[in-house]
């Protein structure tokens, strides 16, 4: 009893035994973490980018280089992230069609599971932003008069007041919003595609994007009619007015013209 008394009391006691807890809680861990799943999520990882490389040499390297430095006919693609990939190809904007002063949006020619192997790809030559979740740009719960102020603010100016679109300069437009998913108008927000300019998060937060989405969504809903009758393009509360101005005005004047013309020759006559 004493030697084993002495035993326990001897200077490397504790040492042995914090080794051998340390021995017991790596074993627990090795046994019970979560590493195939891991490992698993790697693997996946790896494999979409390795199958987005090859769609990429096949429809994007022709004009966007061979490793996504960009050459005369298309911008660098290192950096510009997952999300920007995800809006452009899921649109049809991209592969382009023929070059022009805008890229329209059109039938997709890739499947999202593409899509998906192309922007890991693309995220993998540099930082950007990633492709937003459901809950980032989920209109629910958002301030619709709030969504109305900001457009008003930042996008009107091209997009209309109710988002329908319009004509820009050499060629270029703003395209209308209508039936526009809210993914793709967060990610537009987020990337600043072609003419548009980007609001990241540090300059556009992301509930003031939900906000955004819940009032386009609000506007160009299914059940949304215009009060006033035609929307007329969504020119804005007077639209009506402004019709019966130029054209009924018009074509009073033109009908006063026509009667002094004929009351003119039958004065001759």
């Amino acid at each position: 009893m004493k030697k084993l008394s002495a035993r326990r009391r001897h200077p490397l006691a504790a040492v042995v035994v914090l080794l051998l807890a340390l021995a017991a809680t790596g074993g627990l861990y090795a046994a019970f973490a979560p590493a195939d799943k891991a490992q698993a999520d790697d693997t996946a990882q790896s494999l979409a980018i390795d199958e987005g490389k090859k769609l990429y040499a096949v429809g994007c390297s022709s004009c966007h280089g061979t490793g996504g430095q960009g050459s005369s006919d298309g911008p660098s693609l290192v950096g510009v992230g997952a999300a920007a990939v995800d809006f452009q190809v899921s649109t049809g904007r991209m592969p382009l069609q023929q070059p022009g002063a805008q890229a329209p949006k059109k039938k997709a020619i890739y499947n999202q599971a593409q899509v998906d192997q192309l922007a890991a790809y693309i995220a993998s030559l540099g930082a950007g932003p990633n492709v937003p979740t459901e809950k980032q740009y989920s209109p629910e719960g958002a301030d619709i008069a709030k969504g109305g102020e900001l457009f008003r603010t930042n996008c009107a100016q091209c997009h209309n007041f109710t988002g329908e679109g319009g004509a820009l300069t050499n060629g270029k437009f703003a395209p209308s919003l209508e039936d526009v998913s809210p993914k793709h108008i967060y990610e537009a927000m987020q990337t600043g595609p072609q003419n548009m300019p980007s609001f990241p998060d540090t300059v556009m937060p992301e509930k003031n994007k939900k906000d955004i989405i819940a009032y386009v969504d609000a506007v160009n809903g299914e059940e949304t009619e215009s009060p006033g009758g035609l929307s007329l393009g969504g020119l804005g509360p007077v639209s009506e007015g402004l019709f019966g101005w130029i054209f009924g005005l018009g074509s009073l004047i033109a009908v006063a013209v026509w009667v002094a013309a004929r009351t003119a020759k039958a004065k001759k006559s």
